[in-house]
């Protein structure tokens, strides 16, 4: 049994997630979907890779990813086929797949060429339900396409680090369900650039001097529960993900509001962390 994942941003409303299992399912009747999410927002690149990137891994080995966001073929946006980490990705070649090979590099990419003999203007229903079928029977990628060993890496996703090393400028690719922001600084860079200074995050005219390691870090349970009054507070976490997150305490858009409203921060808003100057080294002239 083929087990295959599906990421796109083309809602439920629509016929088209309907028509694509229906696809997958004429070919590999015996086939296993799993619906990622349908609700990428359209064409988002930044934040169908922070999805795939925190979720392909609670898959088994050999998983089929299929990915349709961005998805329609041209000159500057091919396709291709990637092994990487013992799963499958089928996608376009836009970007998205840089996050998660910034981590681990690729077995093998292919550009998909099947389309001179498929004709179609629903690429993710023609070609890449194919390209999975193929892949679920146990075919090689050299049959559906040319291996390559390049691919396009998008510069949003990657936080920039100064000459001076004391600055992290970083960018939110993703705002969640409660409203919180996520980063691209995930906590591995944090931690080898700061390498242990103090620091101030800026998000906007918002300072943080402290990263919690969970949201309820922030309650004082040594004060009465009915004297606390933490729900609204702005906090800076690591999420799950160990993603840099600007968020509020037991948030809710319907209700207290989240980072994302309370505190005016939205898509591809810029995030800083500076840290303290590593003090000069001091030497005394010898007589």
């Amino acid at each position: 049994m083929s087990l295959i994942t599906l990421t796109t941003d083309f809602g439920t409303k629509d016929h088209f997630v309907g028509a694509v299992k229906g696809a997958i399912y004429s070919e590999l009747p015996d086939a296993k979907i799993v619906d990622i999410t349908h609700h990428i927002t359209p064409f988002n690149i930044t934040e169908t890779a922070y999805i795939l990137k925190n979720t392909y891994k609670s898959f088994p080995d050999k998983t089929i990813h299929i990915i349709g966001v961005d998805s329609e073929l041209s000159v500057e946006n091919k396709h291709i086929a990637v092994e990487l980490d013992n799963h499958y990705f089928i996608c376009p070649d836009n970007g998205l797949i840089s996050m998660i090979t910034s981590d681990i590099n690729p077995t093998k990419i292919v550009e998909i060429n099947i389309h001179n003999h498929i004709e179609t203007s629903f690429p993710v229903l023609d070609v890449f339900v194919y390209v999975a079928s193929h892949i679920a029977r146990g075919g090689s990628l050299n049959i559906i396409g040319k291996e390559i060993n390049s691919y396009k890496n998008s510069v949003e996703i990657q936080p920039k680090i100064n000459k001076h090393k004391n600055i992290i400028i970083g960018g939110i690719i993703y705002i969640d369900n409660y409203g919180n922001v996520i980063t691209n600084i995930n906590k591995k860079l944090f931690k080898s650039v700061g390498k242990g200074r103090n620091f101030i995050i800026t998000a906007k005219r918002y300072n943080f001097t402290k990263i919690y390691k969970r949201y309820n870090e922030i309650v004082d349970y040594s004060i009465p529960k009915e004297k606390r009054n933490y729900d609204g507070e702005k906090l800076a976490i690591f999420n799950s993900s160990e993603f840099l997150e600007i968020a509020i305490y037991r948030s809710n858009l319907n209700t207290v509001g989240g980072a994302s409203s309370l505190l005016g921060l939205g898509y591809r808003d810029t995030i800083t962390i500076e840290f303290e100057a590593i003090p000069s080294a001091k030497f005394t002239a010898k007589s």
